[in-house]
């Protein structure tokens, strides 16, 4: 097909003829093999980023390099324009199966750039044809060999997959492909429901187990209370017996020697004049005493025959308290030693008392 444009060479307009290729694509970017070719114009201006092939009588001869450059007419040819920009293409929609066999719809954007004019116009008849369905393969190829859980967690390592697996191939046609991105991917929709529930039902089981390790923690903190509490109560407990302790131990000590103090004081008012005397009085005192508590604490007593008889028991008292005076003192004292021999006479003419029970009611 031919058509005339208008091509700018130099300060003047120029028209000539161009061939076209056939649209493949709708894009903008991928309409670009559909662009015209310049004429030979003796004079050419190229544009940069651009890299004009040209042929001389059919064979290839030379890239034109950005700026000013010189043909010879009707010999060569300018017969491919590439762009040495970086491309952008969309890679169309197309179904994969999963490893779990699971069909995806899923579609991405080809980021591609040309290094290599020569081999771009030479190795491949249209380059980004070519690379898009190689994209395509790829990118089912890699999907067959993960699960639908790892192509939404791996989505980069699958990019990366599909660049290195295109670079490979692409390598022969002077293309570079820079990077793939996924754009969208389509799942059924009755797999979308199970991911749902499956998302629902993983939620539900973290807040679970949340809620039994708060519940946990918090039997842990009460334990530990009871145990901290029960601590201290044992130790309040030791520090109250040892003080109670303490306090009897004082409490004894000082008891005995209240009562040294006073055995003493005793015995020191018995050595005097008329010891005798105070301490019959004193042992009177105790029998009274004594006698007038009987029958409170128990209703069952045993008395001796002659209750009543004050001076016996008073004689009998001081015998004892003599007896023990002299297995402790081999010199008595005088006195303690008569009122001995006045309770001995006294006890061979005191009858001898026996025992009788009564009972109070």
């Amino acid at each position: 097909m031919l058509r005339s444009v208008v091509w700018r060479a130099g300060s003047g307009l120029l028209k000539h003829s161009r061939q076209t290729v056939p649209v493949l694509w709708g894009t903008r970017a991928q309409q670009r093999w559909a662009s015209s070719l310049p004429m030979n114009t003796v004079i050419l201006f190229v544009p940069q980023q651009e890299a004009w092939v040209v042929e001389r009588m059919g064979r290839f001869h030379r890239i034109l390099e950005p700026g000013l450059n010189f043909l010879i007419p009707l010999l060569d040819r300018i017969r491919y324009v590439q762009s040495l920009k970086e491309i952008v293409i969309d890679v169309p929609e197309q179904s994969a199966v999963s490893l779990d066999n699971v069909t995806l719809q899923i579609d991405g954007v080809l980021y591609l750039r040309i290094l290599d004019p020569f081999k771009a116009s030479y190795g491949v008849e249209d380059p980004e044809y070519a690379v898009t369905q190689l994209a395509q393969t790829t990118m089912r190829s890699e999907l067959g060999k993960l699960t639908l859980d790892k192509v939404f967690r791996e989505r980069e390592s699958l990019n990366a997959n599909i660049v290195h697996s295109i670079n490979q191939a692409a390598d022969e046609w002077g293309i570079r492909c820079l990077r793939y991105e996924i754009k969208d991917i389509h799942v059924p929709p009755r797999v979308k429901e199970s991911m749902q529930m499956q998302v629902e039902a993983e939620r539900k089981k973290r807040a679970t187990v949340l809620e039994s390790e708060g519940t946990r923690e918090a039997a842990i903190n009460v334990a530990e209370g009871c145990k901290q509490a029960q601590i201290l109560a044992s130790e309040g407990q030791k520090a109250e017996q040892i003080n109670k302790a303490a306090g009897e131990a004082n409490a004894m000590l000082a008891k005995a020697e209240a009562k040294a103090k006073a055995i003493r004081l005793l015995s020191e008012a018995l050595t005097q004049q008329n010891g005798n005397a105070a301490a019959s009085l004193s042992v009177a005192e105790q029998y009274v005493s004594a006698f007038s508590n009987l029958a409170k604490e128990s209703n069952t007593i045993i008395l001796p025959s002659n209750t009543g008889d004050v001076s016996n028991m008073v004689t009998q008292a001081m015998a004892i308290y003599g007896s023990l005076a002299k297995t402790q003192n081999p010199k008595p004292l005088q006195n303690v030693a008569a009122v001995t021999a006045e309770a001995e006479l006294e006890e061979k003419t005191v009858p001898e008392f026996t025992p009788q029970s009564t009972s109070s009611h």
